[in-house]
């Protein structure tokens, strides 16, 4: 076909056995170097959840893959942002009937302005369509549990969640 490289074209491309790791992966893939992983991923949580968790203080490798690959490699992917990452991911648990997870994923898309509270309620919605009512119960408990809890600190505030969110991403 036109347009496609030749054999031969493809095969200069591709890198030899002696060329370094580095020179093999492409531009979007993650880095080897494990200290660059660590630093990228502690970030990303940071950024997805406002706060993260240095490996180095917890036993056992569970939180170094977590951070390092899941947070360092995943989450950093540039094909995917953050919101649609985390619409993904409120999905799944809600498929999975992780209630208790798809609250951390309601407070961090309010509080990070990615979602609405009309959005969540929504998404709940949708979701319920096709994980079915029973699981969908526990997914809408959540959504209102975080909603509830903004409008009351909102309200402790003298300011409207909205508002408090707006806020908050402009800081």
């Amino acid at each position: 076909m036109a347009g496609e490289p030749t054999k031969a074209q493809r095969a200069a491309d591709e890198p030899t056995a002696a060329e370094p790791t580095a020179a093999r992966r492409h531009a979007d893939e993650p880095t080897d170097n494990p200290t660059d992983a660590r630093r990228a991923g502690m970030a990303k949580m940071d950024e997805v959840y406002g706060f993260s968790v240095d490996p180095s203080t917890v036993e056992g490798p569970y939180v170094d893959v977590t951070v390092d690959h899941l947070f360092g490699a995943i989450w950093t992917r540039e094909a995917l942002d953050v919101r649609d990452r985390r619409m993904v991911t409120i999905g799944v648990l809600a498929a999975l009937g992780q209630a208790d997870l798809l609250e951390i994923q309601f407070r961090s898309a309010l509080e990070r302005g990615e979602l609405t509270e009309e959005q969540v309620r929504e998404l709940v919605l949708h979701l319920a369509h096709y994980i079915g009512w029973p699981l969908s119960t526990g997914v809408n408990a959540a959504a209102e549990k975080i909603i509830a809890q903004r409008a009351r600190a909102a309200s402790a505030a003298g300011a409207s969640p909205e508002a408090a969110a707006a806020t908050d991403q402009e800081s």
